[in-house]
């Protein structure tokens, strides 16, 4: 590719007459300065009575004293003009130098072996492009939309990987140009083909009809669905039809009342394919939300939910056979006598529980463990559980005869020592992890 960049270059003349102009300068600084000492100068504390007010002499010395004053802000005027001066051809000179390196560059660049790339290597540089984070944004300074703005044979390369347009798209629903924003979004769907989608709906507003009319064309696409609710009403159970290959699906909302019981009945509708489930946010289900999202719980395979009461676990289990990850927040609880029944469940691999309210439940772990046996168990995280039921742990750990690699006691949760080693004893290779940072837990409040 042949580029002609036109050179600006600075007059030789306009340099000649700044430096001249300093030069002049220059030479009337060095002339020396009379002498501005004058007999009344040397004796400050002079009698002023004894002056006339006609004295010629003290004239003479004013009128002298203002003709040496408007020479030297004459000198100075010139001396700030050549400075002007100096100012700006020196911003020219930069500016030179930058459009020269600039197209040293570009040619440099022409000869650069990038250029001659096959599209399969550059294909593979633009997939390490992308932005090092969980959620991509349609931004024109990020890959992958940036790598379409770099040259004809770039963009060529760029739009033609789809798998570069199904990563975790964010879809913010609070644009107020919302048309143009439909468009762009428009634009990577087209991009991704027939590759799954991965969407992150931020609902600012309850825009649904705008989310629900973008996203209908494709919801038979969309693999993984995040869902971040900032407001309460909002009708998301209408952005949960005709998910036919949805795989993931996260909901996140500060709104403890955000299930309603239509957004539940769709949760139950949910296509088999449904193999994560998270809920995010200051709420807790109960046994009847639980029971309404059925079937769903019988396909999924990762859970992580709020629930009110420790026995409700049993029912999770019960209800999702293949569960083999289960991350549980224990929050609203109704003081209730609780039942908790002996059962097993044979795939469940990873098991974390965070109690919200550890002075009001901590009394029901005992019967839990008591009730569970998990004979694959490989992982067990507790936090915010007090006291500590170390004696059912034990008989828990027997009963199921897991192989248990790994056993994590967050905040909240106080064993000694001489405890840990006798669960060491118990499972041997056992790696027992005490660790305070992991403190975070999560809800609150009862769903009604």
């Amino acid at each position: 590719m042949h580029l002609n960049i036109e050179m600006t270059t600075v007059n030789a003349s306009s340099i000649r007459d700044v430096i001249g102009a300093l030069q002049n300068i220059l030479a009337h600084s060095r002339v020396i300065i009379p002498d501005l000492e004058t007999p009344y100068s040397l004796f400050p504390n002079i009698d002023h009575s004894a002056i006339g007010r006609g004295d010629k002499s003290i004239s003479a010395i004013i009128t002298e004293r203002q003709q040496q004053l408007d020479a030297v802000v004459q000198e100075i005027s010139g001396l700030e003009s050549v400075m002007d001066r100096m100012r700006n051809l020196h911003q020219q000179l930069l500016k030179k130098k930058d459009e020269i390196i600039q197209s040293m560059n570009l040619h440099r660049g022409l000869l650069s072996a990038l250029w001659r790339l096959p599209s399969e290597i550059l294909s593979l540089i633009f997939v390490r492009c992308l932005p090092e984070t969980e959620h991509l944004l349609p931004s024109p300074t990020l890959a992958p939309v940036l790598l379409t703005r770099i040259c004809r044979r770039w963009r060529d390369v760029a739009i033609g990987m789809s798998s570069l347009w199904c990563g975790a798209l964010i879809v913010d629903n609070s644009h107020k140009e919302w048309q143009r924003a439909a468009f762009c979004y428009n634009t990577w769907f087209e991009r991704s083909r027939d590759l799954p989608l991965s969407l992150v709906l931020k609902c600012f507003k309850n825009y649904t009809t705008h989310l629900r009319s973008l996203l209908e064309p494709r919801m038979s696409k969309i693999s993984s669905l995040h869902i971040i609710i900032f407001l309460n009403p909002f009708d998301a159970d209408l952005l949960l039809n005709d998910l036919l290959v949805l795989q993931e699906l996260t909901i996140t909302t500060s709104d403890p009342l955000w299930c309603t019981p239509r957004f539940a009945q769709s949760i139950s509708g949910l296509p088999s394919t449904l193999r994560r489930l998270r809920v995010a946010g200051p709420s807790a289900f109960d046994f009847d939300r639980i029971t309404s999202c059925n079937p769903v719980w019988a396909h999924l395979t990762h859970v992580e939910i709020a629930i009110c009461q420790p026995n409700l676990i049993l029912q999770l289990l019960q209800l999702g056979p293949n569960l083999s990850s289960l991350e549980i927040g224990l929050g609203f609880y109704d003081e209730v006598p609780l039942t908790f029944e002996p059962f097993m469940h044979a795939n469940l691999q990873f098991f974390r529980i965070s109690n919200a309210s550890p002075m009001r439940m901590g009394n029901l772990f005992p019967d839990l463990f008591n009730a569970l046996t998990l004979p694959n168990l490989r992982i067990l995280e507790a936090r915010y559980i007090r006291p500590w039921p170390h004696e059912e742990l034990k008989t828990f750990l027997a009963r199921s005869s897991c192989p248990l690699e790994s056993l994590i006691f967050g905040t909240g949760v106080t064993t000694t020592d001489e405890q840990r080693g006798e669960y060491i004893v118990l499972v041997p290779f056992l790696d027992v992890v005490v660790d305070h940072r992991r403190s975070g837990y999560f809800g609150y409040r009862r769903l009604r």
